[in-house]
């Protein structure tokens, strides 16, 4: 068996906590947190337990909030109301939304009142009409562009009205690729899997996708912030870690959505997080939030190889744990199966879905 040591920079170096416990809360160390709406803030139209009173302490704190979210199914103002109805104030500025994004980009390319061929739902439409440009709905009316995002009653009728117009020569334009989007019951397919579809028919991807993973949601919020550090906060390492990496930004992983353990080790370098919480307890408690990668053996918590498998020892904190776990499955081929050696370990990869 062979012992690992932490192979990058601690979250110290980054000029936040190195780990549980060590300084003061996580979010003092920011003038502006991003957080995504779907698997952190809420679920559907359920507040995600603890979100209201973690959003509220940081206006209270007089802290600056934004909310990035690639669902394109809700304008910006209906976000807004949205969250002030579960107890979380927000104003429409604060709300950046891949629907609105898309439809200002498309503002800037078509001349003024140019049609565009819609898949998706009545927000995309609004957002559209909101910056001078035409919603319609067939390849018939010969679209200068079409826009593609989320919505639940899209079917194939519209699928095929959209592979018509980009067969024709319309630019494809996608909010947002999400493969699955969270719902109590589970994980659903996403705008992704629909753009999926006409990926198999035209056998070709968007021309432009415009929500997370691309920066350009975070750079704004933080260009509006201002002066000062923002953290991204999100559930997905595909959009929302990925999309605060090509931003520059820190970011934290919380474990109330999409991403789990097992996919946080495996996320190749592009998509791992500064830190991870099991949620948003995490951005006050030091205890409740890590960075990682961790050292492999460090916090009671040692991590070995063991062929292609990797083994957790010793006893502590489960956040601990799994940081420990990072820092040997990104500094090896092994992985990211591991397996417990103590009894503590077992439970920790139990709290972490890890242990079957």
């Amino acid at each position: 068996m062979t012992g690992y040591a932490g192979a990058t920079a601690s979250g110290a170096d980054r000029g936040g906590p190195d780990r549980a416990g060590a300084g003061g809360p996580l979010v003092e160390a920011y003038s502006l947190v991003v957080f995504d709406l779907d698997g952190v803030i809420y679920l559907i139209d359920r507040p995600i337990p603890g979100a209201v009173e973690a959003v509220g302490r940081l206006h209270a704190e007089g802290r600056a909030v934004a909310y990035a979210t690639n669902n394109a199914s809700r304008r910006s103002s209906e976000v807004a109301d949205l969250l002030t109805g579960m107890g979380v104030p927000a104003q429409p500025a604060e709300v950046l939304t891949s629907a609105a994004a898309t439809a200002e980009l498309l503002r800037d390319r078509l001349p003024e009142g140019a049609p565009v061929l819609v898949v998706g739902a009545e927000a995309l439409r609004a957002e559209l009409r909101a910056v001078g440009l035409r919603p319609v709905s067939t390849a018939d009316e010969e679209p200068a562009a079409v826009a593609q995002g989320y919505g639940p009653q899209v079917g194939w009728s519209d699928l095929a009205e959209a592979s018509l117009a980009v067969r024709a020569g319309a630019p494809w334009y996608a909010t947002n690729t999400d493969r699955t989007l969270p719902s109590p019951r589970g994980p659903l397919p996403g705008n992704g899997s629909l753009v999926a579809v006409l990926r198999t028919a035209l056998g070709r991807d968007p021309d432009v996708v415009v929500g997370k993973p691309e920066p350009a949601l975070f750079t704004t919020a933080a260009r509006r912030a201002g002066t000062g550090r923002t953290l991204v906060v999100g559930d997905r390492l595909d959009t929302d870690i990925e999309g605060a990496r090509r931003a520059g930004l820190d970011s934290l992983l919380v474990l109330t959505g999409v991403s789990d353990a097992a996919e946080l080790l495996a996320a190749p370098e592009e998509r791992r997080p500064a830190y991870v919480s099991f949620d948003l307890a995490g951005l006050f408690d030091p205890a409740a939030v890590v960075a990682v990668p961790g050292r492999a053996t460090a916090g009671g918590w040692s991590v070995t190889e063991a062929g292609s498998d990797l083994v957790l020892d010793g006893a502590g904190a489960p956040l601990d744990a799994l940081a420990a776990l990072c820092a040997a499955a990104w500094s090896t081929a092994a992985g990211p199966r591991v397996r417990a050696q103590s009894p503590a370990a077992e439970e920790a990869l139990g709290a972490f879905g890890l242990d079957g």
